[in-house]
């Protein structure tokens, strides 16, 4: 890095602080707390849908037969609203990088039964969050690296910017195969 007096400036810190700024521009989230549902329930819906993109994810929370695919079909649709509206980003870039439940409050009531006695009812709820990455410009990024790398040597580049690999002995099988 070059100032305004043209002293090159390798700090840390500042490599760091653009790498989080790249960070910030690309993920957007969503939080939903306080759903009467349990966790359990919540997770074992998202579980299905973490890694997945997001025109994807909402074609399989509408056919899954879960009452917990409302809400969190509703959450995932506010979070890209959120990337579309406060970001710029494109919806069908967004891909849901991390879909996390924690347990909430338990409410607890009383149900009046036979000779005046009671019984309790406890209703779970949870807290959903939901994390949307941009993968338009990540993939950006990786094809600007790999051009790079083809500079060094011992890498070599394949068709696609994810087959880049680099050889040594021990990734080449020539040293391991032998028995």
């Amino acid at each position: 890095m070059v100032n305004m007096l043209g002293i090159i400036n390798k700090d840390p810190f500042i490599l760091k602080r653009k790498r989080e700024d790249i960070k910030l521009k690309t993920e957007v989230y969503a939080l939903s707390q306080s759903i009467s549902m349990s966790a359990h329930k919540a997770r074992r819906v998202l579980d299905q849908i973490r890694g997945r993109s997001y025109q994807e994810t909402l074609m399989i929370l509408e056919l899954m037969p879960y009452r917990a695919c409302y809400p969190i079909f509703k959450l995932i649709y506010s979070a890209a609203a959120n990337a579309k509206h406060n970001m710029g980003l494109n919806e069908e870039y967004l891909v849901i990088i991390k879909a996390a439940v924690n347990e909430g409050t338990t409410v607890k009531k009383l149900k009046p039964r036979a000779r005046g006695r009671s019984y309790p009812i406890k209703r779970p709820t949870c807290h959903i969050t939901i994390v949307l990455k941009d993968t338009a410009l990540y993939e950006q990024y990786v094809v600007e690296n790999s051009i790079r790398c083809l500079k060094k040597p011992g890498w070599i580049y394949k068709k696609k910017s994810t087959d880049i690999t680099c050889h040594n002995m021990y990734s080449s099988g020539e040293v391991w195969d032998k028995k």
